[in-house]
């Protein structure tokens, strides 16, 4: 360890760009084992590890990045596996810059260890060599329903079953996954190892109800009635719109529309509004991650040209650096500064461009944050065939919550206690649907401490 002198930081190689914009495959290479293991011999061991810290799953970072340098491999596999229920999936899609390698003692001055890419290869090359995730062989004789196979509730499946509680999850959508197999892009994740890990919880007993919608295809009183918990864990899907004129004209978009679509169509599966892409002028509203799966799918899509407008500038961002510097590479326009009043249509209803009006940065708000302002007499006209809004995320308002007395606050998300319990005793809840929209690793950590907290439950009952 302690290396960080004679070794610089070296990120996982990207695939040339000119090849990587032609297809949906991950853009990084897996680290090879020697790599990995002069990398993580960078990490100087701190006695309060940030990084650790800085990670919403409190994973044990430092001591398996001392055993990935040690080439101890089924140590660091097992031990990256104990607090996250899929190291592979948050390897390689947490902003690592905003969190554990944002917080690294060694971004001042020497490059943050790069956890990762690391993290990522124990996975891998765990998988590679046969090793595979422990769960309970014992059945304690209880079930836990869950509604919604995305992050949240794949977590919580993982953690139960490690408890020996039985697990069946009801899903919407026709493949289990949610966000991570639909909403995030196969060049940020692979959908192999999406399906490899709902493989794994399978053969540990999960049984997944896909193509079945909760409300409508089974009632949210029978699984009460038939489970000895319920965990809800739907995500917050129901995307945002600017409130302009225009925002309806055919050819807009919501974010996660778009994506989906894609992804379906990459699938073969039915798609819900066929949206195509292909020689037209895409312009994306939005400065997140979810903006630059936008763009960034748009290229891949053959787009004609990718434009992000975004109201503030590229340092104020919200989301990923990495993310930003790849839609870059690919050759997405930006333009900052900026912010839209109203969507132009032709005469048959479709877009034609977006008025826009340019910003500035003021006074803070109670926050901290400075707040946008528009300057007013700088409009422009910013001309586009498909315009796709990245603008956030609200929880659903479904019809069972409020029919069963679970209460949400004012934003629609679902109110739970210290253990994730709604007001309905035995239901339980977590990710964006109690949250609101948030990042991966959050939802997976609610899933987490949610099935935690229902086996303490179910335990002291009997």
């Amino acid at each position: 360890m302690l290396r960080f002198f004679e070794l610089e930081r070296i990120d996982a190689v990207k695939r040339n760009v000119v090849e990587r914009i032609k297809d949906f495959d991950e853009i990084y290479e897996i680290f090879k084992p020697e790599k990995a293991a002069e990398q993580a011999d960078r990490c100087i061991n701190c006695g309060d590890p940030y990084c650790h810290n800085g990670c919403p799953l409190h994973n044990f970072i430092p001591h398996w990045l001392k055993r990935t340098a040690e080439q101890d491999l089924e140590f660091a596999f097992n031990l990256s596996n104990e607090s996250s229920p899929f190291p592979e999936v948050m390897g390689r899609i947490c902003p690592h810059d905003r969190l554990c390698e944002g917080s690294c003692t060694l971004n001042d001055g020497y490059g943050a260890i790069t956890i990762g890419s690391i993290e990522t290869f124990i996975s891998e090359e765990g998988f590679k060599r046969g090793m595979r995730p422990k769960f309970s062989e014992e059945k304690c004789g209880k079930k836990v329903a869950i509604v919604g196979a995305g992050p949240a509730g794949l977590s919580a499946a993982t953690f139960l079953l490690r408890e020996g509680v039985d697990v069946e999850l009801f899903d919407r959508q026709n493949r289990p996954g949610g966000l991570l197999t639909y909403g995030i892009p196969g060049f940020k994740l692979d959908k192999k190892v999406v399906e490899r890990r709902v493989k794994l919880l399978e053969k540990a007993g999960a049984v997944f109800h896909q193509n079945t919608e909760v409300g409508k295809d089974v009632s949210f009183e029978n699984l009460v009635e038939n489970f000895d918990a319920v965990f809800i864990g739907v995500g917050a899907t129901k995307g945002r719109r600017p409130g302009i004129n225009g925002e309806d004209a055919k050819g807009c978009y919501l974010a996660m529309e778009f994506l989906v679509d894609i992804q379906k169509k990459l699938f073969g599966e039915p798609r819900d509004k066929n949206i195509e892409v292909k020689g037209k002028k895409v312009v994306v509203i939005g400065g997140g991650d979810t903006a630059m799966d936008c763009v960034r799918t748009s290229l891949r899509e053959q787009a004609a040209s990718v434009k992000c407008l975004y109201r503030r500038d590229a340092h104020n961002m919200p989301g990923s650096r990495k993310e930003y510097i790849n839609a870059k590479e690919e050759g997405v326009e930006f333009e900052f500064y900026c912010a839209p009043k109203e969507i132009l249509k032709d005469e048959n209803g479709a877009v034609v461009g977006v008025e826009m009006i340019k910003t500035r940065l003021g006074e803070p708000d109670e926050k901290g944050r400075q707040r946008v302002e528009e300057i007013p007499g700088s409009e422009f006209t910013e001309p586009a065939d498909v315009v796709i809004f990245a603008l956030g995320f609200d929880p659903v308002p479904y019809p069972f919550l409020a029919e069963n007395g679970i209460e949400t606050d004012r934003w629609g998300g679902i109110l739970v206690d210290e253990n994730y319990e709604t007001t309905k005793p035995g239901v339980h809840a977590g990710g964006d649907c109690q949250r609101g929209a948030d990042l991966v690793v959050t939802a997976v950590r609610d899933g987490r401490e949610a099935a935690k907290a229902i086996v303490r439950k179910i335990r002291a009952a009997h």
